[in-house]
């Protein structure tokens, strides 16, 4: 049996994106930085490192993003789990995403990116 994840990204709460990138760029050696925007906040993706940045007021903190091959694996076990789906499937730049709370109450973001 293969994984349904692909990768883990950790989110990174940051003030300021333009002060941060250089330091996670570092981290993560000579990546490519993609930044771009998702409702009122400012993102990048550096590497394993999701900065976001903005009013933060209006969202649920997130332990981490999960990249997967098929959402539908994962809505199946959070239900089976007895999870809190805070956010039903929706589009986004990267792809299609979804934000549960587990049982233990972590809350992590998952992804299946757009091929």
């Amino acid at each position: 049996m293969s994984s349904n994840i692909r990768a883990m990204i950790a989110n990174v709460e940051v003030e300021n994106l333009d002060a941060a990138i250089p330091f996670y760029r570092e981290l993560a050696g000579d990546v490519e930085v993609r930044r771009f925007p998702y409702q009122e906040l400012e993102l990048a993706l550096v590497g394993p490192f999701l900065l976001y940045s903005g009013p933060l007021d209006n969202y649920v903190s997130q332990t981490a993003t999960v990249l997967v091959d098929s959402l539908d694996s994962v809505l199946d076990a959070l239900g089976k789990a007895g999870a809190e789906l805070l956010e039903e499937p929706n589009e986004v730049p990267n792809g299609t995403r979804i934000v549960a709370r587990h049982p233990d109450g972590s809350v992590f973001e998952y992804m299946q990116p757009r091929s």
